[in-house]
């Protein structure tokens, strides 16, 4: 205990003011046992582990999850790291593990896959499946030197629109699998966007005015994304490692990746 310098009443020590007289008093620290500093209470992300900071509207950061132990399952009904409200997510939809320091993602054989946005062009394969804003996007290359007309058995040929040499084609995938607009290459590179474009979707809110190409080179067919707000995001065809400050998609969630 201590005294008040003002009315004398005694107070407890480390107490700030007086409970008789409401004076200000001098704070006497307590020291800890054995010197030890208190921390703030609270979650810990371990060294070289990393977490997922759910992306919520306008670039704000949701809840986080912490990617502490050997292997994280992402999914509807199954894993640690459930979102039971969205359709879109299988049951088990794709697990988060380490191999050594390195941080992988592997799709679990979900129905729609799991999407990482892209920092560099990327190669693409026949059926190669990629998303630009909301719309889903499938690559295929043409072949079209064995492409000629046949009649049938009168010597009557199909009448149709002229086919016109091209090295490649997307197709854009509707919700339900449905197939929507199919646009053939008549070029070696194709731009797509809201607007001013090759191939354009002006309704889509989350499309930059000019947002990725695809392009034919001599050495194969390429995905570039062109500065875009929201990026342009690849589905994963195996396990892939991710690095700090990458998005990954899954079903609707949007998760940003932070390694320490």
């Amino acid at each position: 205990m201590k005294n008040c310098p003002q009315c004398n009443m005694e107070v407890p020590e480390g107490f700030r003011f007086c409970g008789n007289c409401g004076a200000k008093l001098e704070a006497v620290p307590v020291p800890d046992a054995g010197g030890a500093r208190t921390l703030f209470f609270g979650a810990m992300q371990a060294p070289n582990r990393a977490k997922l900071i759910l992306i919520k509207g306008e670039g704000m950061d949701g809840i986080s999850y912490h990617l502490n132990a050997t292997e994280h399952v992402a999914g509807r009904e199954e894993g640690a790291i459930l979102f039971p409200e969205d359709p879109l997510l299988s049951p088990r939809h794709a697990t988060f593990f380490y191999e050594g320091s390195r941080l992988l993602v592997r799709d679990e054989g979900s129905a729609n896959g799991v999407f990482v946005r892209m920092t560099k062009p990327v190669p693409l394969a026949s059926g190669a499946r990629f998303l630009v804003g909301e719309q889903l996007l499938q690559f295929e290359p043409c072949n079209d030197e064995d492409v000629t007309p046949q009649a049938d058995e009168d010597g009557t040929y199909f009448y149709s629109s002229p086919r016109r040499p091209s090295r490649f084609k997307l197709i854009q995938i509707l919700r339900g699998g449905d197939i929507g607009m199919i646009y053939r290459a008549p070029t070696d590179e194709v731009t797509l966007g809201r607007d001013g474009n090759d191939i354009n979707f002006p309704d889509d809110p989350y499309i930059s005015g000019q947002h990725s190409m695809v392009s034919a080179t001599p050495q194969g067919y390429f995905l570039t994304d062109l500065g875009s707000k929201n990026g342009t995001f690849v589905i994963l065809n195996g396990p892939t490692e991710l690095s700090h400050g990458d998005y990954v998609f899954l079903g609707q969630q949007l998760l940003r990746v932070e390694i320490t």
